[in-house]
């Protein structure tokens, strides 16, 4: 569920990348998202600049 809100998030633009990069890392930890879901989610991050 959390991968799937951050996506629609990023698709939609409206975010602080640095927080959202913050939020990315402590859902990593807390094993909210797998390191395939971060990278795919850091990808489309770094995309949209």
């Amino acid at each position: 569920m959390t991968y799937r809100l951050i996506k629609k998030i990023i698709a939609k633009g409206n975010y602080d990348k640095d927080e959202l990069m913050d939020k990315l890392d402590v859902f990593l930890l807390a094993g909210r998202i797998t390191d395939e879901q971060y990278k795919e989610l850091v990808g489309m991050i770094e995309g949209g600049e």
